[in-house]
C-alpha cells in the first residue's frame, strides 16, 4: 500500500494562512519517510483560538520558509500520488489556497478523506474524530501537531487495509465505495 498522509495547521480561519504542513509517506504499508515544516503564512495574523489549539505563534515562524519555498520539495511527494487526510476537505482546501496564493502550479494527483473511510470500515462507532480513533486503536499522539496528526492518519489507513483485507489503496476505495477525487 503506497499513499502519502499529510496535515495543515493554519495561523487564522483563512484557508491560506498555513502555519505548519507535515507529510508521511508509505510505501509498501509501511512509514518510509516523515516530513515536517513550520511555514511563515503570507499574512503574519494569528487567531488566538488557532494558537490556543496548535501551540504555534508568530514569533515561532517569522524567521521560517514560505509556502512557495518550501513547494518544490513538497510537490515531489504528492505529485502522481493517493494523498490521503482526516477530514480532507479542510487540509486538501489549504494546499489549493496556499498554490492560488503563490500562482504555483496544481500537483496531479488523488485525495480521500480518511473519516469517509473510517466510517465504511467500521460502521457505528461513537465518533469519528481523528482523537477518537486514536484511542479506539490504542495510537498514542498529540493532536493539533500536524506531524503526530499526519502519521496518525497513515496508521488508521493501514489499520482499514488490514481490516478490509486488501492490498492496495485502489483496492481499499473500491471495496469501500469511497472514490478518490483528482485534484484539479
Amino acid at each position: 500500500m503506497d499513499f502519502v498522509a499529510i496535515d495543515f495547521e493554519t495561523a487564522n480561519a483563512k484557508r491560506n494562512s498555513a502555519c505548519s504542513l507535515a507529510a508521511i509517506s508509505v510505501a509498501d504499508g509501511t512509514i518510509a519517510r516523515e516530513a515536517y515544516s513550520l511555514i511563515r503564512p503570507p499574512e503574519m495574523r494569528f487567531d488566538a483560538k488557532n494558537i490556543d489549539i496548535h501551540g504555534i505563534t508568530p514569533q515561532m515562524v517569522a524567521e521560517k520558509p514560505t509556502f512557495d519555498q518550501l513547494w518544490d520539495r513538497i510537490r515531489l511527494h504528492l505529485e502522481g500520488q493517493w494523498v490521503l487526510a482526516h477530514n480532507a476537505a479542510f487540509d486538501i482546501s489549504v494546499l489549493r489556497n496556499m498554490l492560488e496564493t503563490y500562482a504555483l502550479p496544481l500537483p496531479q494527483m488523488q485525495h480521500l478523506c480518511t473519516v469517509k473511510l473510517a466510517r465504511r470500515v467500521w460502521p457505528g462507532l461513537a465518533s469519528y474524530r481523528l482523537s477518537a480513533l486514536a484511542d479506539q486503536f490504542g495510537i498514542q499522539f498529540c493532536h493539533h501537531n500536524a506531524l503526530q496528526d499526519a502519521r496518525t492518519c497513515a496508521q488508521i489507513v493501514l489499520l482499514a487495509q488490514q481490516e478490509a483485507g486488501v492490498a492496495t489503496l485502489p483496492e481499499l476505495s473500491r471495496c469501500t465505495g469511497v472514490k478518490p477525487k483528482a485534484f484539479n
